[in-house]
């Protein structure tokens, strides 16, 4: 089964975060057998061309590649759309309206509002361009993020929009815009939370979270909410983890 087949049939899924420039993560991640790598433009310094090896690296690996945007921005989106990613997602979305508009540069007319000229999308014209045009562009998943109040108050909406794949909370964010960053696991935010992966799961939409915790616990709690795809952990942030354990087992060793 594909990336894709396994999104639209909301299948369990799970990958990591890359920040770092140097692929060998993705390489290591790819082998390792994750289903995707999720290689993060918004907090992070990578360019577009960084992004587009990593993206090399995770298929070569045999793993889905998939990018979040750094800003609501139509040119950005057009760079990372004509790599050809298994996947695409949008940070901070407001609400339905913003939604729609964001997807809507993703998809060729009359479907959307997306410019022609794809290259890598294409293999640089290995492919057959018309039909890419007609048929291929639709098979990249989409992905919205749910990080703000107004985006889940709207939900509801957001789930009937064409080509919508996935929904990804983002529950440190979704604290923050409740006027309580940090409190992930509040009563107030996970109501919010529940609410979202409800609505996901009654119209057959992945629904997920993206997360640096990668105790059992917490990654269990979220499965058990009803999320079947989690992405968590990060290539720096298992460094550091390892890192530090294995300074701390040093200085005990040699004290």
């Amino acid at each position: 089964m594909t990336f894709q087949e396994k999104i639209r049939n909301c299948e369990n899924t799970f990958g990591p975060l890359v920040h770092l420039s140097d692929v060998i993560p993705t390489e290591i991640f790819a082998a390792l057998g994750y289903d995707y790598i999720w290689l993060d433009m918004e907090h992070t310094t990578l360019t577009c061309e960084q992004v587009h090896h990593h993206m090399l690296a995770a298929r070569n690996g045999g793993s889905a590649a998939i990018v979040r945007v750094p800003v609501h921005d139509l040119t950005y989106t057009k760079r990372i759309m004509e790599m050809g990613p298994d996947g695409i997602i949008f940070p901070m979305v407001t609400g339905y309206e913003d939604a729609k508009e964001l997807l809507s540069w993703t998809l060729y007319p009359p479907l959307g509002a997306r410019g022609c000229g794809p290259k890598a999308a294409v293999r640089y014209g290995i492919d057959n361009e018309p039909d890419f045009y007609k048929n291929g562009h639709v098979k990249t998943c989409r992905f919205i993020q749910v990080e703000l109040e107004s985006a889940a108050r709207e939900i509801e909406k957001i789930v009937t929009i064409p080509h919508l794949d996935g929904v990804i909370l983002g529950m440190h964010d979704l604290s923050g815009s409740i006027g309580r960053l940090g409190d992930v696991f509040s009563k107030e935010n996970l109501k919010l939370a529940q609410h979202t992966v409800d609505v996901c799961r009654a119209n057959n939409i992945t629904v997920g979270t993206a997360t640096f915790a990668i105790d059992k616990e917490t990654l269990t709690r979220y499965h058990d909410m009803g999320m079947n795809m989690i992405t968590t952990g990060s290539d720096y942030d298992f460094i550091l983890k390892l890192g530090r354990e294995t300074l701390e087992t040093m200085q005990g060793i040699m004290k």
